[in-house]
């Protein structure tokens, strides 16, 4: 960290010092004019006032992740492989389900309140000495990163916000660098084309970097960039695959090993790109610390099965097309597993149950396509018999009227159930179904969030 920051930083009584996290969160949601900002230019001096970028080049071997769908499985798996190993390993992610301190983990643990506090003043201080503005998400970020530098960290496995080039992640010099896939997402910013996106995501390359790319096909502009950069890339289906037979272990291969492996609570694909990098790279990661890694995975939110209050639930943020599909192809043969489950219970039993049936409590940020995500989950060969909506607490929420305009063109009017709030939607979802029912709840990871925090999760 730089030496003049400690002369710098805020007196407790100044209009800019806040007592608690929650203050900090909305003090730094109003300090600049846009949510989002895409550009380093405004955060990169404070980030070298803070001594961080030089920080993360000197002392720790850098992950950087970005991609379309599955950042956050990715980065989760990278994390727990090089913890389990014996590093200690910084992991940033975005956003949270429930609360901010996820966001920010060493060694798989979220960071205190105070210790973000702590941060918050700091980057406050370096922001005001800089004399900019930083955006929420800048701030954040930087606080993170910060966080990371002081604990000396051995690790940093870094989520993408959004995009790459322009991402405040990307102020930092990977060391290994993952693209999970590019499909159409974030068009107002990134560009409505594979090739934009493509670009935009491939900022994160750096001159002889290797690159793992976990998708069949890759645009063009990926390409070049990769010539351009002298990168190695290992891509999915080319230079490594994966495979399985639906049991409790799965095969991993590349050119040089083939792995029989515990089968993770994460998707297959994201777990393949995941163990990709960390073979690739130099860190000393053995199959003990791979195989304790994939057992005790885990990440809210990313078809995440579970049962609660009496009802099975799968909870999964997908809100775009790619994340709508993956949804479906892993729930479809959930689905069956689900059936058969109930079926074993019918019979030991000696009762009469009613068939199960599918419940959705959906809903969804404006500025998404919610007509694409809602008719590819209306055209699955999947007995949906009830859709409960509302309006998400954040300010980009769709509306319920916005939400219901576009399921009347794919749903019965009966089979759609409005409330005011997330928290009442779960509660009328649990009313409405049976014990041998699933409710899938997804549309945006805020979604997610509110149902949890309203079943105390």
């Amino acid at each position: 960290m730089s030496a003049s920051l400690s002369s710098n930083t805020i007196d407790p009584d100044s209009p800019n010092s806040h007592a608690s996290l929650t203050e900090w969160l909305d003090y730094m949601q109003q300090i600049h004019v846009s949510a989002i900002d895409m550009g380093l230019s405004r955060v990169l001096p404070v980030a070298e006032y803070l001594g961080v970028v030089q920080s993360a080049k000197e002392d720790a071997y850098v992950f950087t992740v970005a991609g379309t769908n599955g950042k956050g499985s990715t980065t989760a798996v990278i994390s727990a492989m090089c913890q389990a190993a014996g590093y200690k390993t910084a992991l940033y992610q975005s956003p949270h389900l429930s609360c901010f301190n996820e966001r920010v983990r060493i060694n798989g643990e979220m960071v205190s309140d105070q210790t973000l506090i702590d941060a918050f003043n700091k980057v406050e201080a370096a922001r005001l000495q800089c004399d900019l503005t930083l955006s929420f998400f800048e701030m954040t970020t930087l606080a993170a990163l910060l966080i990371f530098s002081e604990a000396d960290c051995d690790v940093w496995v870094l989520e993408v916000g959004l995009g790459g080039r322009l991402d405040v992640v990307n102020i930092i010099d990977p060391d290994m660098a993952v693209i999970t896939n590019i499909g159409i997402d974030h068009v107002d910013w990134l560009g409505d084309n594979v090739e934009d996106i493509g670009a935009e995501k491939a900022g994160i390359l750096r001159d002889g970097i290797t690159l793992i790319y976990g998708a069949t096909e890759m645009p063009d502009s990926v390409q070049q960039l990769i010539h351009t950069h002298d990168a190695t890339c290992y891509q999915v289906g080319q230079d490594f695959s994966y495979r399985t037979d639906n049991s409790q272990n799965w095969q991993y291969s590349n050119a040089a090993v083939t792995l029989q492996l515990p089968r993770p609570a994460l998707s297959l694909i994201n777990t393949a790109n995941a163990l990709s990098a960390v073979l690739a790279g130099p860190l000393n990661v053995d199959m003990a610390a791979i195989e304790h890694a994939l057992k005790t995975v885990k990440l809210a939110g990313r078809f995440d099965y579970r049962n609660l209050e009496d009802r099975y639930w799968l909870f999964d943020v997908a809100h775009n097309e790619h994340g709508v599909e993956f949804l479906l192809a892993q729930l479809l043969p959930l689905w069956q597993q689900h059936l058969d489950t109930q079926s074993s219970k019918q019979i030991n039993s000696q009762t009469d149950i009613e068939p199960a049936t599918i419940k959705i409590l959906f809903s969804m940020l404006g500025d998404k396509d919610i007509d694409m995500v809602v008719r590819r989950l209306t055209d699955a060969n999947l007995p949906i018999t009830d859709w409960f909506i509302a309006e998400i607490d954040y300010p980009r929420a769709a509306n319920v009227v916005q939400l219901q305009s576009v399921l009347a063109t794919y749903v019965e009017h009966a089979k759609i159930h409005a409330s005011a709030d997330l928290a009442q939607a779960t509660r009328a979802a649990i009313s409405a179904s049976q014990p041998q029912d699933l409710i899938v709840v997804c549309g945006s990871f805020h979604t997610i969030g509110e149902a949890l925090a309203t079943l105390k999760v």
